[in-house]
């Protein structure tokens, strides 16, 4: 007999605190424009910030090397892999103060700043907007969650005035805290300065403040020159990185942790959380991502020539879309700009079109543009017409070849037309919807 026919109810299976859960909402709406895709549907995926180039083949070669690899590693990873991303960022961040006991490898940089959430007793800072997934962790934590609200005009950057107002209105002084900094920033591309560091670093230090710093776009800082807070607030600083974007090894899931000396009482909690979760980072990655921290000539021309593909997308993504009145930064660097369609409200209003939502879903449905609002999910307001947009959606695999091919020279001025046909469409596609809101 079904249990369906008992006459029982399974009720309050989610505790209160997760009745308004959700997934994360890039990931779902992936998975929806996919199986669109693969049925045959034109669809200009601007939503999701996967790396569009293939993984470097010698990176490629040593997974293959270590597939027998089968046994339970060290749940902080293999010493020779923590050490050799300390000597990566000691060579490439001048961070020194790092050593491979101060770092935990595990399946993603999600997963460890998921388990130092959970185990973390204070209040979270988070800056609006930002990644979509920070918020729904701390609910999973819950953890007491305070939002400092950034701006157009401040570049989408905390200041040390914002930070400090927030510690006073919420009365923070004498509590446990920790701020998540995303540099380079998802969503909107930007990148902090040393003297925007500098000065943040002093109001951290006064306000006895833990950072995590979010640093998995580093690398592809399109200038080459990002600089990490641990820099000049080492000692208050967890930096959190991985492969998934540089190295273009999303599904490899593989990400770090690095922590100072004296924050060392979180990174213990965290590896015995790591211990009964997910007991290990993937064996044959571990091996193998030891090449692409080796940073050789090979990883180092990858690099370069993925930065620059990049930075000339989302240049032409900056200029075609300001060309109709969309207000946006440029990008300094990663996978994203964060378009702002205020030019439009008249226009939607009419069409009964308030909010960021409704206005994705009208592009999606008219022009086949997939874009995710920045509100709620990149916690900006629901009413703001921003939306976090992804210039990756291209063949990367063609265009790092073309790349390739000039070598060192400058990219030509035609290289985004030549080589990144869907990202032109999409962009054009837009553009022709933007106009047809102010003609109508």
């Amino acid at each position: 007999m079904e249990s369906s026919q008992t006459g029982k109810q399974w009720q309050n299976l989610l505790p209160p605190h997760l009745a308004e859960y959700s997934p994360a909402t890039n990931l779902a709406q992936n998975e929806v424009i996919r199986k669109l895709i693969a049925e045959g549907q034109t669809i200009y995926h601007f939503g999701f910030g996967q790396s569009p180039f293939p993984v470097m083949k010698s990176a490629q070669k040593a997974l293959a090397e270590h597939t027998g690899v089968n046994a339970y590693l060290p749940v902080a990873g293999i010493a020779e892999l923590c050490a050799s991303i300390c000597e990566f960022h000691a060579k490439e961040d001048k961070l020194s103060h790092f050593n491979a006991d101060d770092v935990i490898v595990g399946p993603g940089s999600k997963e460890l700043i998921f388990l130092l959430m959970l185990i973390f007793n204070g209040d979270v800072i988070l800056l609006s907007p930002t990644w979509t997934t920070y918020k729904p962790q701390m609910l999973l934590a819950q953890k007491s969650t305070h939002v400092i609200s950034t701006s157009f005009e401040s570049n989408w950057k905390l200041t040390p005035e914002a930070f400090l107002q927030t510690i006073k209105e919420n009365q923070l002084e004498n509590k446990n805290k920790l701020l998540i900094l995303c540099n380079p920033d998802n969503p909107t591309g930007t990148s902090y300065t040393e003297q925007e560091l500098e000065s943040l670093s002093k109001v951290f230090r006064d306000h006895n403040m833990i950072v995590l710093s979010d640093e998995i776009y580093a690398k592809l800082r399109f200038d080459g020159q990002h600089v990490s807070i641990a820099k000049y607030y080492p000692e208050g600083t967890i930096l959190s990185s991985g492969i998934s974007k540089w190295a273009s090894a999303g599904g490899w899931r593989l990400g770090y942790n690095i922590y100072p000396k004296k924050l060392s009482a979180l990174k213990i909690a965290v590896k015995s959380a790591g211990s009964h979760t997910y007991s290990c980072a993937s064996g044959p990655i571990q091996y193998a991502s030891m090449m692409i921290f080796n940073f050789d000539e090979e990883s180092q021309n990858y690099v370069f020539h993925c930065r620059r593909i990049l930075s000339a997308v989302a240049e032409y993504c900056y200029r075609e879309l300001t060309s109709v009145g969309i207000k946006v930064k440029r990008s300094t660097g990663g996978y994203y700009l964060m378009p702002d369609f205020e030019i439009l409200r008249p226009y939607l209003e009419r069409r009964g079109i308030f909010t960021c939502s409704q206005m994705c879903e009208a592009l999606f449905q008219e022009a086949n543009v997939a874009v995710i609002s920045a509100g709620p999910a990149f916690l900006r307001p629901i009413d703001e017409l921003t939306v976090r947009f992804c210039y990756v959606s291209f063949d990367g695999k063609s265009a790092l070849k073309a790349s390739s091919q000039i070598d060192q020279k400058d990219l030509p001025e035609d290289f985004v037309v030549s080589n990144c046909q869907n990202i032109v469409d999409g962009v054009q596609a837009i553009k022709k919807w933007v106009n047809r809101q102010m003609t109508n």
